[in-house]
């Protein structure tokens, strides 16, 4: 992660601009002196700096929960800031230097909120969960250029390799998402995916609720899925085998076909390697044989009028609510210059979203996007609105 050790933390002017890149405000933690976090904004993405004081410096790095996609937008919010506050550096592992060539005019790269105001609609949809070094995505892509290939994946040195790539290539038919792919699936229209790739998953066999495959995931697979459309699962692990047959399986109704050690079209240099040490590799494919109602999710993120005092609200810190399907779990709480703000996870127990919601007088919004349009984030959030108005 991209980083720089400072002598000394020294705070700006708020809010103030440079370079293209602006400062907007900054959150103390109410419970520890030495976290803070700093709004930025770079290129119409707004996330967070973290500034983390330890013994004898000071850390100042992107926040792994709201950082945007680009890591150049990082390294140049990180400079600036050290260039406008006149810090002294004492190491870092950010580079000065201008954005990848290829990288300049990116259009592929696209936020959540993209696919949730207007989901794009192709003759088909093709997705792919954890497209790693991007060669299969990449690959399904040039030799089909009529369908539409949304690719989601959270390492950022893939999505910035497989962008570069999107850009040599001239593809005009993929997507780029960095997003937890289940709670993606959530806002997919029904009936209008060909195919779901899931190839060689994180296995997770110590964090199983940390799965892509599961009950919930199967259920919404099979409603974005086009009748005759699949969901293929590729991976080296016996116990991810094993457990995922048992979990399509324990469904009333379902049509399954099973490969071991198939050879397909193009192979991850991960697959060429267990290849050679002779490792099987198992290949579970869904087939979906109905049509499922259209998607209707109604409700929406306002809230009411703040009646219970910010006081109040710094002592929810640590405070776990329960509800029948989810949760809200307020992680931590900060103070503002003109307010307080709190960072959450709430929604669904095996998906949840984290996200920060700033609170001022007259006013509570979500930092920096509103949750997933999900039905469990709307129960969350109307649990919510409910702490807050008291």
């Amino acid at each position: 992660m991209p980083h720089l050790h400072i002598e000394e933390f020294k705070e700006i002017e708020f809010p103030q601009s440079q370079d293209g890149v602006s400062f907007n405000f900054i959150a103390k933690n109410a419970n520890h002196a030495d976290e803070r976090l700093i709004s930025v904004s770079v290129d119409e993405n707004d996330f967070f700096l973290l500034v983390k004081d330890e013994k004898d410096r000071s850390l100042l790095k992107s926040d792994k929960l709201t950082r945007p996609a680009s890591i150049f937008n990082v390294h140049k919010a990180l400079l600036t800031y050290a260039k406008v506050s006149n810090m002294k550096i004492l190491s870092s592992n950010v580079p000065e230097y201008q954005k990848n060539i290829h990288l300049q005019e990116v259009t592929a790269l696209k936020d959540i909120d993209f696919f949730a105001s207007k989901f794009p609609h192709a003759k088909e949809v093709r997705i792919e969960v954890g497209f790693g070094s991007g060669r299969h995505l990449l690959h399904q892509a040039s030799q089909n250029l009529d369908i539409l290939f949304i690719g989601i994946e959270i390492h950022r040195p893939s999505i910035e390799q497989v962008l570069k790539q999107i850009t040599i290539q001239n593809l005009d038919n993929v997507l780029v998402l960095d997003y937890d792919a289940r709670l993606f699936m959530e806002l997919v229209p029904s009936n209008i995916v060909g195919k779901i790739y899931v190839h060689f998953p994180v296995p997770w066999d110590k964090k199983p609720h940390r799965r892509v495959i599961s009950t919930s995931f199967i259920k919404e697979a099979s409603r974005v899925l086009s009748v005759g459309g699949k969901l293929e699962l590729r991976t080296d692990s016996e116990n991810y085998y094993a457990y995922s047959y048992e979990t399509f399986m324990a469904f009333n109704k379902t049509t399954l076909h099973i490969s071991k050690n198939r050879d397909i079209a193009i192979s991850s240099k991960y697959e060429d390697r267990w290849k050679k040490m002779e490792k099987n590799i198992y290949d579970v494919t869904m087939i979906n044989e109905a049509e499922s109602e259209e998607l209707l999710i109604e409700g929406s993120f306002n809230f009411s009028a703040i009646r219970v005092p910010f006081k109040e609200i710094l002592a929810l810190h640590g405070v776990t609510k329960k509800f029948d399907g989810g949760f809200i779990h307020f992680e931590r709480v900060y103070i503002l210059k003109d307010g307080v703000m709190i960072r959450l996870s709430m929604g669904s127990f095996d998906r949840p979203e984290h996200l920060y919601l700033i609170l001022k007088e007259d006013s509570a919004l979500y930092y920096p996007l509103n949750p997933l349009k999900s039905k469990s984030n709307l129960v969350a959030h109307k649990y919510l609105n409910e702490v807050i108005h008291g």
